[in-house]
């Protein structure tokens, strides 16, 4: 039985997350499971941006501040939803938009679809979060309109759109134990987590940057996001501790700041820790030459501090890591905690500066043998068990065996 989708995601497109681009994109038509994606056109991308290999796409314009994007992201999806026709669709699927879902919950009802919502983040506590953080620094609207969605979105999140949905989708273990915690019932919701492309990846010649920066040096990477949550300021002050052993240690940041202002706090907070010439910042990069920077390191840095939100994600640094054959030093976040512990590839340790620096340590000292050991644990584990063809194989019997235990379907 083929199953068609009509998908809603907050994040733009083409986007950098695997599990809309590879998931929903390239497996899961192997699969006979094809999604039609709603979403804002990514700014800047030439080409042909609307090409989506899991089915036709249907993109807006998004030009503008990020409140501008945000309303004409949800009523470009509300449209879509309205049009959705029952003879193409087999069901509705809203990702990590709680009110745009629960007035999807109520079209789909009408228009007897079903309706999945697929959660990657507890967005509501995000954006709660946000505004708690930014306080009025960045201007009355940029405080208000996260605290104001966030609170909305979590009213209809947890009394209307989670109770009444045929199926969730979480991110983790974790969070689906989270949501059986306000109530939740476990038999609608099946974790998937993050995996890797490996396909991709053994396609590509991925050969470690040659960049003049990390010449001589023992080089450690973090790949991903600065925001506020994951304290990135104490990686400074990790480094300020493994700079007293490897005085030609380098950290390479792959990523960016949420915000010009915090961008700047964290440039002083390098600056106090006295290892401002141990840091480079590439800022975003393509996927291609994160990678390669990856793979120029002896070490990859996955801190998740210890929280609700961030407890119940699965990061994809470790899995990424471990599929390019470099050793992990991570913090206790539950997903990847498992997949150090399972696949004996990395340090688990509080996300503390003396801890992580010891991790770290222990890592760069470690003789050739152990290293190449490491490596092997590491690329194996991710074929198992992280490799996305295996995650999308499971998805796609969890979809047709929702609508087969239902009696619902028609063939596409």
């Amino acid at each position: 039985m083929n199953i068609r989708l009509l998908y809603l995601t907050a994040e733009t497109y083409p986007t950098f997350r695997a599990d809309v681009r590879v998931l929903f994109g390239k497996v899961l038509p192997q699969h006979g499971i094809h999604s039609d994606i709603v979403a804002g056109k990514t700014p800047g991308v030439t080409g042909d941006s609307s090409v989506w290999d899991g089915g036709e796409s249907n993109l807006c314009d998004v030009s503008g501040g990020p409140i501008s994007k945000h309303f004409k992201t949800f009523f470009h999806g509300i449209r879509c939803m309205l049009e959705a026709d029952r003879k193409r669709y087999h069901a509705i699927q809203v990702r990590d938009m709680p009110i745009a879902a629960a007035i999807g919950l109520l079209i789909a009802r009408f228009k007897g679809l079903r309706f999945y919502y697929w959660m990657s983040y507890p967005m509501p506590e995000g954006q709660i979060l946000l505004a708690r953080e930014r306080g009025l620094s960045t201007g009355l609207m940029k405080f208000i309109f996260p605290w104001l969605n966030g609170r909305i979105g979590r009213l209809l999140l947890y009394r209307v759109v989670l109770p009444n949905v045929n199926h969730v989708f979480v991110q983790s273990n974790q969070m689906k134990i989270d949501l059986i915690k306000l109530g939740i019932r476990s038999e609608i919701m099946t974790s998937v987590p993050m995996g890797v492309d490996l396909e991709e990846l053994q396609n590509l010649d991925i050969s470690p940057m040659n960049d003049i920066h990390l010449a001589g040096k023992r080089v450690l990477v973090y790949l991903g996001t600065l925001i506020r949550p994951r304290k990135i300021e104490t990686l400074f002050e990790m480094l300020a501790i493994v700079k007293r052993e490897f005085p030609n240690v380098l950290l390479v940041l792959v990523g960016d700041a949420q915000d010009e202002p915090h961008q700047r706090w964290l440039e002083v907070k390098a600056e106090e820790a006295g290892v401002k010439d141990q840091l480079l910042w590439t800022g975003w990069l393509s996927m291609f030459e994160g990678w390669r920077y990856v793979c120029a390191a002896e070490v990859g840095l996955s801190p998740f501090p210890r929280g609700y939100l961030l407890d119940s994600a699965s990061p994809t640094k470790v899995p990424e890591y471990l599929a390019l054959g470099v050793p992990v030093v991570c913090n206790e976040n539950p997903d990847q905690e498992q997949v150090i512990l399972q696949s004996g590839a990395g340090v688990c340790a509080p996300y503390t500066a003396l801890d992580f620096a010891n991790a770290v340590i222990q890592l760069l000292k470690m003789d050739k043998c152990k290293r190449n050991e490491m490596v092997i644990k590491g690329k194996s584990y991710i074929s198992k068990c992280r490799d996305y063809r295996i995650i999308g194989s499971n998805l796609a019997h969890s979809y047709r065996d929702l609508l087969l235990k239902e009696g619902y379907g028609h063939d596409n």
